[in-house]
């Protein structure tokens, strides 16, 4: 029976970790950099192929997202500059 309650209790402290501001600012923070990421090669790409970051989607993706997550989640975002 003890057993039992353990792992309730750890499947209670992940159900609540999800609900967390702490798990969604990072996640949220991460997706809306790589849809900006998408964005910015959308509509202003480089059209050329010579650009390497804004001719391929999959890295203006990854970069957005990097530097979404890398904003709100700095030192200086929290205030500890």
């Amino acid at each position: 029976m003890e057993k039992f309650s353990q792992i309730n209790s750890e499947s209670n402290e992940e159900k609540s970790f999800f609900k967390s501001w702490r798990f969604w600012k990072p996640f949220l923070s991460a997706s809306v950099g790589g849809l900006a990421g998408y964005l910015y090669y959308h509509f202003v790409g480089c059209s050329s192929g010579t650009c390497a970051i804004t001719s391929n989607p999959y890295m203006s993706i990854i970069y957005g997202s990097f530097f979404g997550y890398f904003i709100i989640n700095s030192p200086c975002a929290k205030g500890k500059c």
